[in-house]
């Protein structure tokens, strides 16, 4: 996996921002203001995804390089190796499965979670 085609799928998501607000080198992913994933783009060695605990064991019992993230609640937070031998179509249905995670726990107001839902499921 690359960067560019990383960050191309998650801007394709519905109401994405990327930002950086933890230093010039991390782009950070968010919907309704909540982060759901984020990647180094100078040494882009894995990328975070948000899940619920459950997913979180399932995942890490599955893949050997999906791993506890760093820096991160490592019950709701994984690192996918960016060099792994994980297809990027599944890649992609994790960072889907993370957006929409985030939006259904984390996105407040109640109007704005639905609004987003909607959207995300056009």
């Amino acid at each position: 996996m690359d960067i560019l085609a990383f960050r191309e799928y998650v801007l394709s998501l519905p109401n994405v921002e990327e930002t950086t607000p933890f230093d010039d080198v991390t782009l950070v992913y968010k919907v309704g203001g909540r982060m759901f994933s984020c990647a180094d783009m100078e040494e882009f060695t894995r990328v975070v995804i948000h899940h619920d605990a459950d997913r979180g064991v399932e995942l890490r019992d599955r893949y050997e390089s999906i791993t506890p993230a760093f820096h991160f609640n490592k019950t709701y937070w994984s690192s996918i190796d960016s060099e792994s031998d994980i297809p990027f179509a599944t890649v992609c249905e994790l960072l889907r499965e993370s957006y929409l995670y985030t939006i259904r726990r984390n996105v407040t107001p109640k109007a704005l979670r639905e609004r987003l839902l909607r959207e995300a499921e056009e």
